[in-house]
Order: structure tokens, then C-alpha cells, then sequence
């Protein structure tokens, strides 16, 4: 099902424009071919079909500054993107723009180990960055499922959260300094290593999580941390989310920040995963209701006593019912692809309404109970599918289909589905996206869930960094 685009047509661009762009990058990198271009125009859950005479491949900030001089200049609309695994359309030219990959862009430029830092270009897939820093001896924490081909310019454009947002941040969290082009060309050069600088106003923080919109990222200053030296996982079987927020409790007052991990787990998730998932076993010996994956890591060799401690403390406490420990790095590993298998897997039983929200986390139980009465409500047999991220009250409140039922009449009351979901976080005083951003998918409606006093300066902000809307328009606001 393709939601909020419109078909996908024929989209000329004026040989000279074509030709023009095309001197900035080379030949080679500017694609043009049907087929070619293909890749860039659709994304992993096929919700959006693009369309685009032109891919641009540039390999420097200096040529991003070129395509930005240009397209500001000729007044053409060009999307930014990464590594396309967005999940709520920003990445996608809706309507013809031209297409500015930046994948090219993927020097890391430099790794300072006193400073606990890495410069890293943006097209550097996560996957190479967290490398980088293992190998020597530093860890960059942010993790995510799709962090084999998403890359840090995508990651910062969307601040994307993770597994590891309860012990050290979101994306916004993680940069120190930038490097960013602005639409009309010119380059803000704020690659600072400084955890302190009271220089005026933090421009960093406009351009992380604004999806493009305001300027392309094609650097960044990375924090580094200090690798754990061990690292304790288990899967634990538990009654309610309320028994999971307990047990949260528990952990944090034992671990404190070394509990860097917390997932909230429904059954149904760990079924689907067992049916469909690649090589996925059940991590228990029994059913539960609801589990949690936990993850301690420690700068010390101390990990394995403190999960202990943890789930001892919760079994006396009754909080738990049963609790497995990675007995290896293994058996670790299969508990975390499980994890990372639990959206796809959904494809298997048919269509899935998805949902990225926060609560407070004292309300999450609370949420997932009204969420689920409301949504069975609204269409019997809906299969309500949440999990998520307990520890900072990100749940992915998913929704499949019924039994048997057909795909394209349940995909169709996706906003009716929306609606009542995001009413009920609204009323609880969360937000409709956690971490995967605005895009075109939530863009009509942020304006009844945002201060509309926000929405006027984000406007303004717009407005003043793009005056002609040739950065992905359409997108946020």
C-alpha cells in the first residue's frame, strides 16, 4: 500500500539544469537511468513510492554546496538522503525533486581519543562508526536495527533513539559539533570537539532532527565513551507492563546508569517472531504474558553480579516470573536479533498499522491498556502489537491485522487507527513521534499535537533558512 504520495509519473528536468548539475559531480555520479534511480525512490516498509529525474551522488561538502548554490538559484527542490531507511517518508522525492544522496560522504575524518571524539562525514553507515571505535577501545553507542545501512547524517537528521537512548541519549545527545550546508550554498563550519562553548546561540540543535529541511549535514563531531568491560543480558518473563515498570525501578536503583538496556516485550511479538522470524527461537522454557530484554554493562567486572542482584531482588518482590541470563556472547546475540526481527515479521501475518509514540514512562502501562480496548473496539480481531523502548516510554504500538481478514480494508483505516492511538497519547501528555520523525506521514498532524505558537516559529526558522522551500519541501511543517 502506497500512502500519501502521489503515482509515481514521468519528471523532466531542462538539459541545461541536468547538465549543470551534473558538471558538479561528474557524470558518473549523476544518475539518470529508470532503473538506477529506482533504489532511491522507494523505502523498507514500500509506503511510499518517489518519483525524480535525478540523482546526485556528490563525494565532498564543497560539491553539497555547489548542488545547494544551484538549486537555489534555479529554484529546484532537491531531498536529502542518507541511507533511505526513514520510515515515515522524508526521505522520498514526492513530487520530482532532485535526489542529493549523500552517500559518498563516508571519510571518517578523524578519531581523537583524548577528547573522546570521531569526525565522522555523513554518509558513514552506523554500522562502520560503532567499528571505528571499538577498535580503539571506545564505544559509539548509538544502535539500531537498521544499523547496517542507515547513516550518521540520516541518524542525526531524524535524531534517532535506539536501544541505548536510557543510559546515554538520543542522536541530538551524541553530536558535539556540526558541519552543515545551508540552501543557498554556504557552509556553517561548527566541527567543535568543546563540551563547553557559551559563543550565542547552539545552531547545532536546529538542524538535528529537522529531516533536511533546514540544511544538509555532511559532518559531524561524535562522542565517544569508554567501552564496557562486561556486559550481561537477559530475557525475563513478567505478568503486566506494571510489573515491567516495577522491575524498571528495581534495575535503575541497583545499576543506575549501567542499565543500558530495557525492552518491554508482548507475547504476540515473541509468537510471530518464533513463526516467521529466520532461525528464532523462544529464549524461555515457558510462556508469559509480557517480557522484558534487559542489558548491563559496566566498566568494571561487576555486570553479572548486578543482574543477579536485579533479578533476585524482583523475584522476592514477586515482579517476575521467570528470568534467563546469556550464558554466552551467542545466546546474547540471538536474545537481540530476536528483538531486531520483531517488525519485519509482522509482514508475515498480513498488514500492520505502526505506531512510534512516548508517555511518560509511569504512564505506559496505562497507555497500552487504553490503546488496546480502543483499537479492538474500532475493528474486531485487530491484534494489538506493542513493544518498544520502556526505559525512555518509547513504545512502537503496532497494530496487525485480524485473521483472515483482508489486508487492504484494514491498511485503509490507517488513520482511523492513528487517530485513536495518538488521542490517547496526547491525552497522557506524550508524543506522537518518538523517534522516527515527521516526514510527510505525520506532517497534517503535528499542528494538533504541537504548541501552535512552536509551529509558527518552526515556520519562521523555515522560512528564514530556506526562503525559496527548495530543501525538502513538504516535509515537517
Amino acid at each position: 500500500m502506497t500512502i500519501a504520495s502521489p503515482p509515481p509519473k514521468p519528471v523532466s528536468l531542462a538539459p541545461d539544469a541536468l547538465a549543470r548539475f551534473a558538471a558538479i559531480v561528474g557524470d558518473k555520479y549523476a544518475v539518470t537511468a529508470r532503473d538506477d534511480i529506482a533504489p532511491y525512490l522507494t523505502e523498507e516498509r514500500n509506503l511510499y513510492q518517489g518519483h525524480s529525474p535525478l540523482v546526485l551522488r556528490p563525494a565532498s561538502p564543497a560539491e553539497v554546496a555547489a548542488i545547494c548554490k544551484l538549486a537555489s538559484d534555479l529554484r529546484i527542490a532537491i531531498v536529502p538522503q542518507g541511507g533511505n531507511t526513514g520510515l515515515v517518508g522524508g526521505q522520498t522525492p514526492h513530487h520530482g525533486e532532485v535526489v542529493v544522496s549523500l552517500r559518498r560522504l563516508d571519510k571518517i575524518r578523524e578519531i581523537d581519543t583524548a577528547s573522546n571524539t570521531m569526525t565522522c562525514e555523513a554518509g558513514v553507515v552506523l554500522a562502520s562508526a560503532q567499528q571505528a571505535a571499538d577498535n580503539v577501545d571506545r564505544l559509539f553507542p548509538l544502535s539500531l536495527g537498521a544499523e547496517g545501512s542507515c547513516t550518521i547524517g540520516g541518524n542525526l537528521s531524524t535524531n534517532a533513539g535506539g536501544n541505548s537512548a536510557l543510559a546515554y541519549g538520543v542522536a541530538r545527545e551524541m553530536a558535539l559539533g556540526l558541519e552543515v550546508v545551508l540552501a543557498d550554498g554556504r557552509i556553517i563550519n561548527n566541527l567543535s570537539k568543546l563540551k563547553k562553548d557559551n559563543t550565542g546561540y547552539d545552531l547545532r540543535n536546529i538542524f538535528i532532527g529537522a529531516e533536511g529541511t533546514l540544511g544538509i549535514i555532511t559532518a559531524a563531531v561524535l562522542k565517544l565513551f569508554p567501552k564496557p568491560r562486561t556486559v550481561e543480558t537477559a530475557f525475563v518473563g513478567i505478568s503486566s507492563p506494571a510489573d515491567a515498570l516495577k522491575l524498571l525501578t528495581i534495575s535503575q536503583g541497583m545499576a543506575s546508569s549501567n542499565l543500558t538496556s530495557f525492552e518491554l516485550i508482548a507475547d504476540i511479538c515473541i509468537d510471530f517472531c518464533v513463526r516467521h522470524g529466520p532461525s528464532i527461537r523462544d529464549p524461555m522454557p515457558g510462556k508469559h504474558p509480557w517480557y522484558v530484554l534487559m542489558e548491563i554493562s559496566s566498566p568494571r567486572q561487576d555486570a553479572r553480579e548486578t543482574i543477579e542482584a536485579i533479578l533476585e531482588k524482583a523475584f522476592e518482590d514477586a515482579v517476575i516470573r521467570d528470568a534467563v541470563i546469556a550464558a554466552n556472547l551467542d545466546q546474547r546475540k540471538a536474545f537481540w536479533k530476536l528483538r531486531e526481527v520483531i517488525s519485519p515479521v509482522q509482514k508475515e501475518e498480513g498488514g500492520s498499522i505502526k505506531h512510534d509514540v512516548s508517555v511518560p514512562i509511569a504512564n505506559v502501562p496505562q497507555f497500552i491498556a487504553e490503546a488496546n480496548a480502543a483499537v479492538v473496539k474500532l475493528i474486531d480481531g485487530a491484534r494489538p502489537f506493542p513493544f518498544g523502548h520502556l526505559g525512555d516510554g518509547n513504545i512502537h504500538y503496532n497494530v496487525s491485522q485480524p485473521v483472515g481478514g483482508d489486508k487492504k480494508a484494514f491498511l485503509d483505516r490507517w488513520h482511523d487507527v492513528h487517530e485513536v492511538v495518538h488521542a490517547i497519547v496526547a491525552k497522557l501528555g506524550g508524543s506522537i513521534s518518538a523517534e522516527h520523525g515527521i516526514g510527510v506521514m505525520k506532517r497534517e498532524e503535528l499542528p494538533h499535537f504541537k504548541d501552535a505558537t512552536a509551529i509558527a516559529v518552526m515556520k519562521s526558522l523555515k522560512a528564514t533558512l530556506d526562503p525559496h522551500n527548495i530543501l525538502n519541501p513538504g516535509k515537517v511543517i
